[in-house]
């Protein structure tokens, strides 16, 4: 005699499972398994790409020569990179001492902090490499920013398709 699961006539839940939820496709790596040489190819490319389109942009908006502009992103993107690095250090450390949960609320005050910090440590070097006045720097600074923000979300979309169909075609 089978087993009875639940009331006569029903179905059993695991069989439930089988016929109404679509098969999901698996990858053999998720996004936080990364290994440390994705994530350096990864912040390359980022990099790499992005001064590509901003400094010719940049050069072309503002008039300075596509050279300074290059530097110039050259530069704030180390900078982020390295601001990047002891930006989460600290905010790691501030939460195993506070013991707070990373909410949304959290997140978006930790993406303007770090935003924030980033265009304080960065004007001051816009403005002399330019030699520009602080306002400029500032008003410069804030079109890197707008272009970084739909950049970083469309690159970062891209990157993980491209990744999938890579790691789908294995």
């Amino acid at each position: 005699m089978l087993p009875v699961h639940g009331l006569a006539g029903t179905t059993p839940p695991d069989r439930i499972h089988a016929v109404t939820t679509p098969p999901q496709r698996t990858f053999s790596m998720q996004i936080h398994d990364r290994p440390l040489s994705e994530r350096v190819f990864h912040a390359l490319a980022f990099e790499i790409l992005a001064i590509g389109i901003s400094a010719p942009l940049a050069a072309w908006i503002t008039g300075h020569g596509l050279f300074d502009m290059g530097v110039l992103t050259a530069v704030i993107a180390t900078i982020a990179v390295v601001w990047n690095m002891l930006y989460n250090w600290l905010f790691d450390r501030l939460q195993a001492r506070t013991g707070f949960e990373r909410t949304y609320g959290v997140r978006v005050a930790h993406a303007c902090g770090f935003e924030g910090g980033l265009i304080v440590i960065a004007i001051p070097f816009v403005a002399w490499w330019l030699d520009i006045s602080l306002w400029h720097a500032l008003v410069l600074d804030i079109g890197f920013v707008l272009f970084y923000l739909p950049y970083g979300f469309l690159f970062n979309l891209g990157y993980d398709k491209i990744r999938q169909n890579l790691i789908a075609a294995d």
